[in-house]
């Protein structure tokens, strides 16, 4: 981390409440388009009004200061909406998927105890007070400032994990600070055009994006990832700002190597995060826009500590994360003893000195060494420092004896030319105690011939898996999270089924 850069800029822009900041915003520039989605545009007047009109329904309806205000509802302007009229309250905005199970909804609602549902009918959750898309407070609401009130915590997205318990992953901090710090983190700048492509209930789109707006940007919001529609978005609103997944990646690359035509010149950064990128679509990215444009990060939503490392530095140490540029990271054994440089271990991190805690659990606890905390990723360093993820502890196959890394085994099946995606899990096996097992997002007629084929002479053979099942459903969602333990005992019960 670069202290003497970050004491600037704390020094030129000094921490603000974030709602303080988006009025300012508007005080200094009230025509300027903070905010395209799709044919729809929103000035920062008209933000301002229309958010301070919302937090009064939302006080209204039993919304306070440090409540949760669950906010159901897809990427667009009414989303930003939604999320700064909670913090107008002193709320605490809980982002969900608009697409989230009843089921699932509510157990999320429940864990929170939250004061409010926006995004979803009255009725479908009794006891919680809700409003639907769409919604517009009466006429005679007025649109005038608030009270200036601070949020005890600035966001709180949730997390399934690997048990598929939910869980909320509150803010460490309260709703204010540095606008200008958002360029030290994202490397980002105030005049930067931001396209926002991934869902705003994950983490980094929404961190980014709301931290791109209190900077003074303007973003460029799709309503869903589509790869094609995405490419010609960034080329039509000269976005030079962009954070991907892998996933993404993976299908615009598919586009562009099928010969389509995509204006990519006006981007400046392309961050990519979430998810380990396959070695060979990341050289495609680096040959497209040249090393110097491409950022990757890793640090997880927690945020305890968090890597970063450059398109030339990765080339130097390709399938690397970086070194740790915010806080610090070791490699531990399952005893806490620090493991030497190529030794895989499971990944701790500790926040940087003086900083206090990043985030807190609601409905989970963190798994700590002496001060040192995990996610559960698996990984190794080498001699300079650079850290690389092998895969997560919980999705590791134990395979007679040998260790079996899906998202390497993932890796390599993505590489063939017919394949969209894939997701390798581990299978009961009588003899081995676990084989690995495929299955795969892949063009019609794709043989498991052709796949175990293409992967003989890129996997040892252990590592190649056993069986291979097609599905033309999406593996990942488009943030590229998957479900990997539903797919698990799904493909438990076929086997069950056919045995």
């Amino acid at each position: 981390m670069d202290v003497a850069e970050l004491q600037r800029l704390l020094a030129a822009s000094p921490p603000e409440p974030f709602v303080r900041t988006m009025a300012r915003l508007a005080d200094e520039d009230p025509d300027f388009v903070s905010i395209v989605c799709e044919g729809d545009a929103i000035t920062r007047r008209e933000f301002e009004r229309r958010s301070n009109r919302l937090a009064r329904a939302y006080a209204e309806r039993g919304a306070g200061f440090g409540d949760y205000v669950a906010i159901a509802l897809p990427n667009g302007i009414e989303f930003y909406l939604a999320f700064f009229a909670a913090l107008k309250v002193g709320a605490v905005p809980l982002p969900l998927s608009y697409r989230l199970p009843v089921v699932e909804r509510q157990a999320i609602l429940d864990l929170a105890k939250a004061a409010l549902l926006v995004g979803v009918a009255e009725g479908e959750h009794p006891g919680y007070p809700a409003l639907p898309a769409g919604f517009e407070p009466d006429a005679s609401v007025s649109e005038e400032p608030l009270p200036e009130v601070v949020s005890p915590a600035w966001k709180a997205p949730t997390s399934g994990g690997s048990t598929g318990r939910p869980k909320i992953i509150r803010a460490g901090s309260g709703a204010e600070g540095s606008p200008a710090i958002n360029q030290f983190f994202y490397h980002y700048a105030a005049d930067d055009v931001q396209a926002v492509v991934a869902p705003l209930y994950h983490n980094s789109a929404l961190a980014a994006s709301v931290g791109g707006l209190l900077l003074g940007q303007r973003l460029v919001v799709a309503k869903k990832f589509d790869a094609e529609d995405v490419l010609r978005l960034i080329g039509e609103h000269r976005v030079t700002w962009v954070t991907l997944v892998p996933t993404m990646m993976h299908r615009m690359y598919r586009l562009i190597e099928a010969g389509g035509r995509y204006d990519l010149s006006s981007i400046r950064v392309l961050l990519h995060l979430a998810a380990k990128c396959p070695e060979w679509l990341k050289e495609q990215w680096l040959e497209l826009l040249g090393p110097e444009k491409v950022l990757e990060i890793y640090g997880g939503t927690e945020s305890i500590s968090i890597t970063l490392i450059t398109g030339e530095e990765w080339l130097a140490h390709r399938g690397s994360v970086g070194r740790p540029w915010i806080g610090d990271m070791k490699v531990f054994d399952p005893d806490g003893n620090e493991l030497p440089p190529g030794e895989v271990g499971e990944i701790y991190m500790k926040g940087a000195e003086g900083m206090g805690p990043s985030y807190e659990y609601v409905g989970a606890e963190a798994r700590t060494i002496g001060g040192w905390q995990t996610l559960g990723d698996l990984g190794w360093k080498d001699e300079d420092g650079y850290l690389y993820i092998s895969d997560r502890r919980v999705d590791m196959i134990v395979s007679g004896g040998a260790n079996i890394y899906p998202a390497e085994v993932e890796n390599a099946i993505d590489q063939h030319p017919a394949v969209l995606s894939s997701v390798v899990v581990g299978l009961p096996d009588e003899d081995l105690g676990q084989r690995a097992h495929a299955i795969v997002q892949a063009e019609p007629g794709t043989t498991a011939r052709e796949v175990l084929d293409f992967l003989a002479d890129r996997l040892v053979r252990y590592k190649i898996p056993r069986s291979v099942e097609f599905t033309d459903q999406p593996l990942r969602d488009d943030s590229g999270k998957v479900r990997r333990s539903k797919l698990r005992d799904a493909a438990i019960e076929r086997m069950k089924t056919r045995a």
